[in-house]
């Protein structure tokens, strides 16, 4: 039998390719799942946890003369911190990204975790603006840039890792599994946050506290690496060393065969990258400041909808391979659009359960458009240029979208007065994802292999 090839020149595989039916998971399909979701929640973790804090403690500790003069101004510049480890994102796409495409996903995968680890741990250790002044940003900044390049490569690895392992009736929801590690990594840094505040008080918190949570990463990073060495290589990337396939410079190869692919999947993320956001940093800090909530309240509130988000995103990748990637995102984009605005008629009321329900509600369309993103990604670009392809779309949708999403919420709060104009924020990014998405042709039964 021969293998079919479309028009655009991707290869997919002859009918029966898929495993013969069995169990869900076999033995060595766990320890890939659990070696892509605990490594991918460690590193989100490191990434969020900052986030989080940048929302709650950093503004008043490391921009000190902004927030004697303008709180708003020193929180604006906190979230703007947030915003630049977005821009080295690309540079960590693609250096991982050809590492990876070269030597392999593996290797790859424990150095971006060892490296987001070590600079989430040191900025629990580094003195405040009170102390050492204006270094203290510029070394604040200068960590979270690693930790930007961390997560650019982080993304691509854990991705392929688990849809390369997986049978081909299962691709989009083993691809959900590092996914998932996203809002896990959520649940675990607001989770903390949380406990912490709950333990030391809030204004220990404030002096000292805040800093353990980043020391916690110490930890982390022992575990996901084990874990993560118990797994063997991607099959692909094997495949490809054993005919020596692999590219000699994928980067160029990406460029200059796959342009349209990485417009495609740059913009099919923007969307849920800038509602994600919104989520995981700015509503803490919106609930707590400006609705004048009380933060454990608020943090344990978005820790329910994180844990609902990990729900949505697996119920996301299960869909994706019954009614296909394409139709989970359009499905996922469009309850987006509808809820962006009357969401914030729950938010602003200021009640409890009212603001924890339009989190829970936003939590649906966001794991819509996230479970079945890798396995799309995946089968959008060739085995000896997939880790450079999928982590450049990655990272530049994050750019574009969530890389600077709450600090754009607060200044058009700040500007307008007006909360319901970040919903049409919202709706204008869902609605370019939901063009990209459908310029994509599904393509399931792709193979993933070397051609």
């Amino acid at each position: 039998m021969q293998t079919e090839i479309p028009a655009d020149g991707a290869a997919v595989a002859p009918a029966g390719a898929s495993r013969s039916p069995g169990p869900l998971v076999s033995a060595d399909d766990r320890k890939v799942l659990a070696a892509t979701l605990v490594g991918s929640a460690i590193e989100w973790y490191d990434y969020f946890i900052y986030v989080q804090a940048a929302g709650l403690v950093l503004g008043s500790l490391f921009f000190a003369p902004f927030a004697q003069e303008n709180p708003e101004l020193s929180l604006i510049l906190s979230f703007a911190t947030v915003g630049v480890a977005f821009l080295f994102r690309p540079l960590g796409a693609i250096v991982c990204g050809h590492l990876g495409d070269r030597y392999g996903r593996k290797r790859v995968l424990a150095a971006t975790l060892i490296l987001m680890g070590v600079s989430t741990a040191l900025i629990g250790v580094l003195p405040t603006y009170a102390q050492i002044g204006l270094w203290a940003p510029v070394i604040l900044v200068t960590l979270r840039v690693l930790q930007g390049f961390s997560a650019g490569g982080e993304w691509g690895g854990a991705a392929l890792m688990a849809v390369e392992h997986a049978p081909v009736d299962r691709r989009s929801l083993f691809g959900a599994f590092p996914q998932i590690g996203v809002p896990l990594g959520m649940i675990v840094a607001t989770g903390a946050l949380w406990c912490i505040t709950a333990l030391v008080g809030a204004e220990a918190f404030m002096a000292w506290g805040w800093r353990i949570s980043f020391l916690l990463s110490i930890a982390l990073i022992v575990v996901g690496v084990f874990i993560r060495r118990a797994v063997e290589e991607s099959p692909v990337f094997l495949e490809m060393q054993s005919r020596r396939s692999h590219s000699s410079a994928p980067l160029g190869a990406l460029l200059r065969k796959h342009p349209r692919q990485i417009v495609l999947t740059t913009l099919i993320f923007v969307g849920n990258s800038t509602a994600g956001y919104l989520l995981v940093g700015f509503f803490i800090s919106y609930g707590s400041r400006a609705l004048h909530m009380p933060a454990q309240q608020v943090l344990m509130i978005c820790t329910v909808a994180a844990a609902c988000w990990l729900g949505t995103t697996l119920l996301g990748g299960w869909l994706g391979d019954r009614i296909g990637r394409v139709r989970t995102f359009q499905l996922g984009y469009v309850l987006l659009a509808l809820w962006a605005i009357p969401m914030w008629g729950f938010i602003e009321s200021g009640d409890v359960a009212k603001f924890a329900f339009a989190l829970v509600v936003l939590s649906v369309p966001l794991g819509l458009t996230y479970g079945p993103q890798a396995a799309l990604y995946a089968e959008m670009f060739p085995a000896d240029v997939r880790y450079s392809g999928v982590s450049a779309g990655y990272a530049l949708g994050s750019i574009l979208g969530g890389a600077f999403a709450a600090m754009i919420a607060q200044s058009i709060i700040s500007a307008t007065g007006q909360s319901w104009l970040v919903g049409v924020y919202v709706i204008v990014m869902a609605a370019v994802s939901f063009v990209a998405v459908t310029l994509v042709r599904d393509r399931p039964g792709t193979t993933l292999h070397a051609e």
